[in-house]
């Protein structure tokens, strides 16, 4: 029996860090949240303030197409890039649907982006119709390089991420994560009064 044990503990003594060097036993990562506690895909980088916020064409929930140099011509816009999976998303849509009725006769135009893309189309427009939410909603799709074509150039690695762009088509607020609405509302007045 002390053979049998002592060939137990030589075996192991060997074969153990064979595998721990091998890399056998899964490593723990942590993810490190960032903006508001939300995840963000390592290496992507959100426009900065002053930027000059990319041109899109992408569908919307109707399937009416949306050129985004267009539709903000000498209007601020506020983009709101999120998914139905989103949790943080969920609380802040109301806000964002307040912020629409305040300021779209004033000439804010609000533009949520949902980032689940045409596979989940029926579930966007079921949540946005029970919500009773009145904003555009768009739908991002995949270029030919299986980019996203509004996420992507904007810089958008985690949700909920809002953009307010001014009327010269530059990023005057960039917001990744939950916000506070007093600070979005602040930031909106400020864009529509220049």
């Amino acid at each position: 029996m002390r053979f049998l044990s002592s060939s137990v503990a030589i075996a192991l003594a060997v074969v153990v860090p064979l595998l721990v060097s091998s890399g056998a036993f899964a490593e723990e990562k942590t993810v490190t949240p960032l903006s508001g506690g939300i995840p963000m895909i390592q290496g992507i980088k959100p426009l900065e303030v002053g930027a000059a916020a990319p041109d899109f064409t992408v569908r919307d929930t109707d399937g009416a197409p949306l050129h985004f140099a267009e539709e903000v011509v000498n209007k601020p816009a506020l983009l709101v890039f999120w998914s139905i999976f989103c949790e943080p998303c969920r609380f802040e849509m109301p806000i964002i649907q307040r912020l629409h009725e305040k300021y779209n006769a004033a000439g804010l135009s609000v533009l949520s982006v949902a980032l689940d893309g045409e596979p989940l189309k029926n579930s966007i427009v079921g949540f946005v119709k029970q919500e009773g939410y009145t904003f555009r909603v768009l739908i991002d799709e995949l270029d030919e390089k299986e980019m996203f074509k509004v996420a992507d150039p904007f810089g958008v690695g985690g949700t909920p991420t809002v953009y307010l762009v001014d009327r010269s088509r530059k990023v005057a607020l960039a917001k990744i994560g939950r916000f506070k609405e007093e600070d979005l509302e602040k930031a909106i007045q400020s864009v529509l009064k220049k």
